[in-house]
Protein backbone atom coordinates (compact mmCIF):
# COMPACT_ATOMS: atom_id res chain seq x y z
CA UNK A 1 0.00 0.00 0.00
CA UNK A 2 1.22 3.68 -1.23
CA UNK A 3 2.52 5.84 2.11
CA UNK A 4 0.03 8.80 2.51
CA UNK A 5 0.96 11.87 4.12
CA UNK A 6 -1.17 13.15 6.73
CA UNK A 7 -4.37 14.98 4.93
CA UNK A 8 -4.59 17.56 8.16
CA UNK A 9 -1.17 18.44 6.45
CA UNK A 10 -1.21 22.54 6.29
CA UNK A 11 1.94 24.79 4.58
CA UNK A 12 3.40 26.10 7.13
CA UNK A 13 6.03 28.84 6.24
CA UNK A 14 8.81 29.98 3.62
CA UNK A 15 12.47 30.84 4.07
CA UNK A 16 13.67 33.17 1.31
CA UNK A 17 16.93 34.43 1.11
CA UNK A 18 17.21 38.21 0.25
CA UNK A 19 20.05 40.51 -0.69
CA UNK A 20 18.36 43.52 1.68
CA UNK A 21 16.74 42.73 4.63
CA UNK A 22 15.30 46.49 5.20
CA UNK A 23 13.75 46.73 1.87
CA UNK A 24 12.06 43.10 1.67
CA UNK A 25 11.02 43.40 5.11
CA UNK A 26 9.43 46.77 4.45
CA UNK A 27 8.13 45.55 1.18
CA UNK A 28 5.74 42.74 3.09
CA UNK A 29 5.18 45.31 6.27
CA UNK A 30 4.11 47.93 4.11
CA UNK A 31 2.69 47.03 0.60
CA UNK A 32 1.70 43.21 1.43
CA UNK A 33 0.66 43.74 5.10
CA UNK A 34 2.07 41.72 7.49
CA UNK A 35 3.56 42.42 10.68
CA UNK A 36 7.17 42.09 11.64
CA UNK A 37 7.04 38.87 14.48
CA UNK A 38 10.43 39.10 15.68
CA UNK A 39 13.88 39.81 13.82
CA UNK A 40 17.43 41.21 14.13
CA UNK A 41 19.93 42.30 12.42
CA UNK A 42 20.16 39.31 8.90
CA UNK A 43 16.39 38.06 9.64
CA UNK A 44 13.06 38.95 9.90
CA UNK A 45 9.68 37.17 10.60
CA UNK A 46 6.44 37.54 9.32
CA UNK A 47 3.10 37.05 9.72
CA UNK A 48 0.04 37.90 11.35
CA UNK A 49 0.25 39.51 14.64
CA UNK A 50 -3.20 38.70 16.41
CA UNK A 51 -2.63 34.94 15.24
CA UNK A 52 1.33 34.81 16.15
CA UNK A 53 1.94 32.77 13.57
CA UNK A 54 4.85 32.62 11.51
CA UNK A 55 4.63 32.50 8.04
CA UNK A 56 7.60 33.84 6.23
CA UNK A 57 11.19 34.36 6.99
CA UNK A 58 13.66 36.72 5.12
CA UNK A 59 17.32 35.97 5.68
CA UNK A 60 19.76 38.43 4.66
CA UNK A 61 22.80 36.49 2.68
CA UNK A 62 25.72 37.76 1.30
CA UNK A 63 24.58 37.88 -2.66
CA UNK A 64 27.78 38.29 -4.87
CA UNK A 65 26.69 38.33 -7.83
CA UNK A 66 23.16 38.88 -9.57
CA UNK A 67 20.33 36.52 -9.91
CA UNK A 68 20.58 33.45 -11.73
CA UNK A 69 17.82 31.24 -13.64
CA UNK A 70 17.69 28.26 -11.27
CA UNK A 71 15.10 25.71 -9.89
CA UNK A 72 13.44 27.04 -7.11
CA UNK A 73 10.24 29.52 -6.12
CA UNK A 74 6.87 30.44 -9.07
CA UNK A 75 5.19 31.87 -6.21
CA UNK A 76 4.46 32.11 -2.13
CA UNK A 77 0.25 31.67 -2.04
CA UNK A 78 -0.86 33.59 0.86
CA UNK A 79 -4.48 32.43 1.42
CA UNK A 80 -7.03 35.28 3.41
CA UNK A 81 -9.96 33.65 4.58
CA UNK A 82 -13.13 35.18 2.67
CA UNK A 83 -14.18 36.83 -0.23
CA UNK A 84 -14.10 40.28 1.17
CA UNK A 85 -10.66 39.73 2.82
CA UNK A 86 -9.42 39.54 -1.01
CA UNK A 87 -11.05 43.15 -1.87
CA UNK A 88 -9.53 44.77 0.81
CA UNK A 89 -6.31 43.14 -0.24
CA UNK A 90 -7.13 44.35 -3.93
CA UNK A 91 -8.22 47.56 -3.15
CA UNK A 92 -5.53 48.28 -0.81
CA UNK A 93 -2.59 47.49 -3.29
CA UNK A 94 -4.50 49.79 -5.82
CA UNK A 95 -4.41 52.67 -3.40
CA UNK A 96 -0.68 52.24 -2.71
CA UNK A 97 0.03 51.54 -6.60
CA UNK A 98 1.16 48.27 -6.14
CA UNK A 99 2.11 46.47 -10.26
CA UNK A 100 -0.80 43.96 -9.74
CA UNK A 101 0.78 41.61 -12.73
CA UNK A 102 -1.99 39.13 -12.76
CA UNK A 103 -5.68 38.20 -11.64
CA UNK A 104 -7.18 35.09 -12.16
CA UNK A 105 -10.25 32.68 -11.42
CA UNK A 106 -9.18 29.05 -10.87
CA UNK A 107 -12.74 27.77 -10.47
CA UNK A 108 -11.92 26.50 -7.30
CA UNK A 109 -9.98 29.91 -5.85
CA UNK A 110 -9.39 34.24 -6.94
CA UNK A 111 -6.12 35.02 -7.21
CA UNK A 112 -4.19 38.06 -7.69
CA UNK A 113 -0.45 37.72 -8.61
CA UNK A 114 2.81 40.00 -8.66
CA UNK A 115 6.21 40.08 -7.38
CA UNK A 116 8.52 41.53 -4.37
CA UNK A 117 11.64 43.72 -5.15
CA UNK A 118 13.75 41.15 -5.59
CA UNK A 119 11.83 38.92 -8.29
CA UNK A 120 9.87 36.39 -5.62
CA UNK A 121 6.36 35.53 -6.88
CA UNK A 122 3.58 36.51 -4.90
CA UNK A 123 -0.34 35.56 -4.93
CA UNK A 124 -2.89 35.91 -2.32
CA UNK A 125 -6.06 34.32 -3.12
CA UNK A 126 -9.34 32.58 -1.45
CA UNK A 127 -11.13 29.76 -1.88
CA UNK A 128 -14.36 29.55 -2.87
CA UNK A 129 -16.92 27.29 -1.07
CA UNK A 130 -15.86 23.80 -1.87
CA UNK A 131 -19.26 22.69 -4.07
CA UNK A 132 -18.21 25.17 -6.31
CA UNK A 133 -14.66 22.82 -6.97
CA UNK A 134 -14.77 20.76 -10.24
CA UNK A 135 -14.05 17.54 -8.43
CA UNK A 136 -13.71 13.86 -10.28
CA UNK A 137 -14.79 10.97 -9.10
CA UNK A 138 -11.07 9.66 -8.75
CA UNK A 139 -10.21 12.86 -6.33
CA UNK A 140 -8.57 15.07 -9.32
CA UNK A 141 -9.59 19.01 -8.79
CA UNK A 142 -9.57 20.31 -12.49
CA UNK A 143 -8.44 24.12 -12.05
CA UNK A 144 -9.04 26.52 -15.39
CA UNK A 145 -7.87 30.07 -15.61
CA UNK A 146 -10.13 32.79 -16.52
CA UNK A 147 -10.30 36.48 -15.75
CA UNK A 148 -11.06 36.93 -12.70
CA UNK A 149 -14.39 39.19 -11.83
CA UNK A 150 -12.23 42.52 -10.53
CA UNK A 151 -15.86 43.98 -9.62
CA UNK A 152 -17.16 41.57 -7.58
CA UNK A 153 -13.98 41.29 -5.84
CA UNK A 154 -13.65 45.35 -5.08
CA UNK A 155 -17.83 45.24 -4.08
CA UNK A 156 -16.80 42.46 -1.28
CA UNK A 157 -14.61 44.66 0.69
CA UNK A 158 -15.08 46.67 4.19
CA UNK A 159 -15.92 50.30 3.53
CA UNK A 160 -12.91 51.85 4.90
CA UNK A 161 -9.37 50.60 3.97
CA UNK A 162 -7.65 47.98 4.96
CA UNK A 163 -3.88 47.42 4.37
CA UNK A 164 -3.13 44.49 6.43
CA UNK A 165 -3.21 40.84 6.12
CA UNK A 166 -6.24 39.53 8.40
CA UNK A 167 -6.44 36.72 11.13
CA UNK A 168 -6.65 33.55 9.60
CA UNK A 169 -4.35 34.73 6.83
CA UNK A 170 -1.94 31.23 6.06
CA UNK A 171 0.31 30.63 3.15
CA UNK A 172 -1.88 28.15 1.44
CA UNK A 173 0.05 26.71 -0.90
CA UNK A 174 3.98 26.76 -2.49
CA UNK A 175 4.53 26.70 -6.33
CA UNK A 176 7.79 25.84 -7.42
CA UNK A 177 9.69 25.89 -10.54
CA UNK A 178 11.35 22.98 -11.28
CA UNK A 179 14.12 21.45 -13.36
CA UNK A 180 11.84 18.02 -14.24
CA UNK A 181 8.28 17.32 -13.77
CA UNK A 182 8.85 13.46 -13.29
CA UNK A 183 11.59 13.59 -10.86
CA UNK A 184 9.36 15.81 -8.75
CA UNK A 185 6.20 15.08 -8.78
CA UNK A 186 7.95 11.30 -7.76
CA UNK A 187 9.72 13.08 -4.70
CA UNK A 188 6.24 14.63 -3.62
CA UNK A 189 3.85 11.72 -4.18
CA UNK A 190 5.91 8.37 -3.74
CA UNK A 191 8.30 10.10 -1.35
CA UNK A 192 6.66 12.43 1.02
CA UNK A 193 2.92 10.69 -0.11
CA UNK A 194 1.37 13.82 -1.48
CA UNK A 195 -1.04 12.61 -4.19
CA UNK A 196 -2.17 14.26 -7.85
CA UNK A 197 -4.66 16.59 -8.07
CA UNK A 198 -4.36 17.88 -11.53
CA UNK A 199 -2.15 17.93 -14.22
CA UNK A 200 -1.54 20.78 -16.43
CA UNK A 201 -0.39 19.09 -20.28
CA UNK A 202 3.36 18.32 -19.65
CA UNK A 203 4.24 21.83 -18.19
CA UNK A 204 2.81 21.40 -14.44
CA UNK A 205 1.65 19.39 -12.04
CA UNK A 206 -0.54 20.43 -8.65
CA UNK A 207 -0.31 17.78 -5.62
CA UNK A 208 -1.79 18.07 -2.30
CA UNK A 209 -2.70 15.88 0.75
CA UNK A 210 -6.44 14.90 1.17
CA UNK A 211 -8.66 16.79 -0.31
CA UNK A 212 -7.29 19.89 -0.89
CA UNK A 213 -6.89 21.43 -4.48
CA UNK A 214 -2.93 21.56 -4.18
CA UNK A 215 -0.39 22.58 -1.52
CA UNK A 216 2.68 22.05 -4.00
CA UNK A 217 2.56 23.74 -7.39
CA UNK A 218 5.17 22.23 -10.31
CA UNK A 219 6.15 24.00 -13.08
CA UNK A 220 8.66 23.76 -15.88
CA UNK A 221 7.68 27.43 -17.52
CA UNK A 222 11.43 28.32 -16.59
CA UNK A 223 12.91 25.68 -18.88
CA UNK A 224 13.70 21.83 -18.01
CA UNK A 225 17.42 20.82 -16.99
CA UNK A 226 17.46 24.07 -15.15
CA UNK A 227 20.25 24.01 -12.12
CA UNK A 228 19.29 23.31 -8.91
CA UNK A 229 19.29 25.63 -5.98
CA UNK A 230 22.41 25.54 -3.51
CA UNK A 231 21.39 26.73 0.11
CA UNK A 232 22.73 30.05 -0.44
CA UNK A 233 21.32 31.52 -3.59
CA UNK A 234 18.92 34.00 -3.47
CA UNK A 235 15.63 33.30 -3.40
CA UNK A 236 13.41 30.68 -1.88
CA UNK A 237 15.86 28.49 0.45
CA UNK A 238 13.25 26.34 2.23
CA UNK A 239 9.64 25.65 3.40
CA UNK A 240 8.29 24.10 5.95
CA UNK A 241 4.90 21.40 5.59
CA UNK A 242 2.99 21.06 9.14
CA UNK A 243 1.35 17.61 10.07
CA UNK A 244 -0.87 17.55 12.91
CA UNK A 245 0.10 15.10 15.34
CA UNK A 246 3.67 13.47 16.43
CA UNK A 247 2.69 10.30 15.34
CA UNK A 248 2.23 11.94 11.70
CA UNK A 249 5.71 12.95 12.16
CA UNK A 250 7.01 9.74 13.12
CA UNK A 251 5.27 7.88 10.53
CA UNK A 252 6.79 10.36 7.44
CA UNK A 253 10.37 9.73 9.05
CA UNK A 254 9.84 5.77 9.34
CA UNK A 255 8.59 6.26 5.65
CA UNK A 256 11.80 7.98 5.05
CA UNK A 257 14.35 5.73 6.72
CA UNK A 258 12.73 2.73 5.24
CA UNK A 259 13.06 4.30 1.99
CA UNK A 260 17.18 4.87 2.51
CA UNK A 261 16.15 8.49 2.06
CA UNK A 262 18.90 10.89 3.01
CA UNK A 263 17.38 13.16 6.20
CA UNK A 264 19.92 16.59 6.23
CA UNK A 265 18.34 17.40 9.71
CA UNK A 266 16.22 16.07 12.19
CA UNK A 267 14.98 16.52 15.99
CA UNK A 268 11.62 15.41 17.80
CA UNK A 269 9.33 17.57 16.31
CA UNK A 270 10.66 17.74 12.61
CA UNK A 271 13.02 16.51 9.49
CA UNK A 272 14.03 18.14 6.59
CA UNK A 273 15.13 16.66 3.52
CA UNK A 274 16.21 18.05 0.20
CA UNK A 275 14.15 17.55 -2.93
CA UNK A 276 15.21 16.80 -6.76
CA UNK A 277 15.57 20.85 -7.21
CA UNK A 278 17.74 21.41 -4.42
CA UNK A 279 14.97 22.83 -2.17
CA UNK A 280 14.74 21.83 1.37
CA UNK A 281 11.49 20.85 3.31
CA UNK A 282 11.39 20.29 6.70
CA UNK A 283 8.38 18.59 7.82
CA UNK A 284 7.43 19.04 11.53
CA UNK A 285 4.49 19.27 14.04
CA UNK A 286 2.87 21.86 16.22
CA UNK A 287 1.97 18.99 18.92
Amino acid sequence: MAFTIDKNLSVHSVDLNVKSLETMTNYYKDKIGLSILEGSDNYASLGVKTDNRVLLNLIEVDAGGTRTKKAGLFHTAFIVPTRRDLGNSLFALLKKEIPIEGASDHGYSEALYLHDPEGNGIEIYRDKPREEWDISENGMIRGITAEIDADGVIASRDDQLVDTLPAGTRVGHVHLAVADLEDSQYFYIDTLGMQLKYEFGSQARFVAAGDYHHHIGLNTWLGTDIPKREQFDLGLTRFTLGVSTNEEMNKVKEHLNARNFTLNDEGGTFITVTDPNGIRVTVTTSE
